[in-house]
């Protein structure tokens, strides 16, 4: 085999350990004793890091948060947020678990950047944010903020961990922030 050949085959070699191939998985089993909250998720708008899009329906929020490993409404936990202009991309950010949709959970998330400074632009850009201080989700002690006008769906199995029970008295005050700003 000329050397040239040989040559071909390493660059494919090389180029799928650099770009593996993703796979789309499945949606997320049912959690018993979880009331569905809308309809299942389909594969139809999933990209191929298995996000199905934000939620934009009516959302009941509950907060039953229980530091047993499993991710519950009232908890703050880490997970892959997709970005919203474009969601093939995200980053590993703390979130607020607010409710259920189906088998999917719903999250609010957070940022230690402070937008009070830049409140009009953020809101000119459609977000809305709500100062929640700081708590154990943030290692540096940094205080943070919440977005209250995007539910993100999250699948229970891409939870990484948890991070800290939010208060029945800040989450309530998020929820009517979340409402305000959702109409």
């Amino acid at each position: 085999m000329p050397k040239n050949r040989w040559a071909h085959v390493l660059l494919d070699v090389a180029r799928a350990i650099v770009r593996p191939q993703r796979t789309t998985p499945s949606p997320p089993p049912r959690r018993t004793g979880r009331p569905s909250a809308g309809p299942r998720p389909t594969d139809a708008g999933r990209t191929g890091n298995g996000y199905v899009g934000d939620f934009t329906g009516p959302l009941t929020p509950s907060y039953s948060p229980s530091m047993d490993g499993d991710p519950d409404p009232g908890e703050i936990v880490w997970t892959w947020v997709p970005y919203e202009d474009d969601p093939t991309r995200g980053k590993d950010r703390p979130v607020l678990l607010v409710g259920h949709d189906g088998p999917w959970l719903l999250a609010l998330q957070l940022t230690s950047k402070d937008h009070d400074r830049d409140a009009a632009q953020e809101a000119r850009y459609g977000r809305l944010w709500m100062d929640i201080g700081s708590g154990p989700w943030d290692s540096r002690g940094r205080a943070s903020e919440v977005r209250v006008n995007r539910v993100i769906r999250v699948s229970p199995e891409s939870v990484r961990r948890e991070g800290a029970i939010m208060d029945r008295r800040t989450f309530d005050q998020v929820v009517t922030a979340m409402r305000r700003a959702r109409g």
